[in-house]
């Protein structure tokens, strides 16, 4: 069957419709390009005028665009594994603060360039708090880095070696936010010890670092094993740093165990009925 030949309406259509397909790539406005036919045929139905056809497809792509954002800001964080502040059971763990937390994640300290260090045991929830902190941070638009100290210290011996250590140094320096875990882990000779302390330097009082660390400060000699590097570094860390104990009560282990007894209580329930 022959399509009859389009009306000129049709063809203003399509070539409007073409217009806005090429312009949008051009200027980058995917939202626009893939909404304004649904968008303009519900202005259509409800009447708007032009303006309010406009600014509803303009905030569209504005709001489309900051989410894509705040996604590449975390994945460029470089988080191990997503943990939400929303997601901290704070009732398990009643040494940390709700209100604390809930003000930090609005990120005033960054903006002011303070120091975060969390202090506890293994399993009390100090890199949940950094991870979710961290992630906050990023979606309120900062740049974020996270790196357990293990790792940043590897990557400074390399550069070292390589001859681009000031390089990765200012790399570091950039970022609004350093998120540090695993601090206390492993002793650190000197030269990894001196490095880091020059990621500190790069950043004191400038820039923020979150730390997470399973040692009290009193016990950080035995990792940087030079005493008067160690007050250095521990100087630079909680010069009006907001400091969170964890505790030593495991939160992970407190957490299987509460899953345990539901599973366990539904499961008694069900040989009940």
């Amino acid at each position: 069957m022959t399509r009859p030949p389009a009306t000129r309406d049709e063809l203003t259509d399509a070539a409007a419709d073409a217009a806005i397909e090429q312009a949008c790539r051009i200027l980058r406005l995917p939202t626009i390009r893939s909404q304004h036919a649904r968008i303009a045929a519900a202005a259509a139905r409800q009447k708007a005028g032009y303006k309010g056809f406009l600014v509803e497809l303009l905030s569209m792509e504005c709001d489309e665009r900051e989410d894509r954002r705040k996604v590449r800001l975390i994945r460029e964080a470089g988080f191990p594994r997503a943990k939400r502040l929303v997601d901290f059971d704070f009732a398990l763990n009643p040494l940390v603060d709700p209100g604390l937390i809930h003000t930090l994640a609005k990120g005033a300290w960054i903006r002011a360039g303070q120091p975060l260090c969390l202090i506890g045991d293994s399993g009390t929830g100090k890199s949940h708090l950094l991870i979710g902190l961290g992630i906050a941070a990023a979606e309120a638009g900062y740049k974020v880095r996270y790196v357990t100290a293990a790792a940043l210290v590897n990557e400074l011996v390399e550069a070292a070696d390589d001859k681009h250590l000031s390089r990765t140094i200012a790399r570091y320096g950039r970022v609004d936010l350093l998120c540090l875990d695993e601090l206390g882990y492993l002793e650190l000779d000197r030269r990894g010890a001196e490095l880091l302390f020059q990621v500190f330097t790069e950043r004191e009082e400038r820039a923020s670092i979150a730390v997470a660390s399973n040692s009290a400060f009193s016990e950080w000699a035995r990792t940087f094993t030079d005493p008067r590097l160690c007050a250095a570094i521990v100087d630079r860390i909680t010069f009006e740093a907001h400091i969170i104990e964890t505790g030593t009560e495991s939160y992970r282990l407190r957490t299987t165990q509460r899953t345990r007894a539901k599973a366990a209580a539904r499961d008694r329930d069900r040989t009940t009925t």
